[in-house]
């Protein structure tokens, strides 16, 4: 499995796994982030890559002294 990579100028973290990817997407203005989508092909479902996902990229927020919020409701569930 390949590490996350963090495409700033997308606002995203990415995931590629047997030649698919799953993302994790947000929004940033200024010191806030809102985490708004979580997305795992289905093929790749059921491998705890959403959760990767969303620990690193709260994991980076927080480091980065971010206002989290999250409009996605996988997200919401780990704040």
């Amino acid at each position: 499995m390949d590490d996350i990579i963090h495409d700033q100028q997308q606002q995203a973290f990415r995931l590629s796994y047997h030649g698919a990817e799953a993302r994790l997407e947000y929004y940033r203005s200024g010191d806030s982030i809102d985490f708004r989508r979580t997305f795992v092909p289905p093929e790749l479902r059921g491998q705890g890559l959403a959760e990767r996902l969303v620990r690193h990229g709260l994991d980076w927020s927080k480091q980065q002294g971010l206002d989290i919020s999250a409009s996605c409701w996988y997200v919401q569930k780990f704040l």
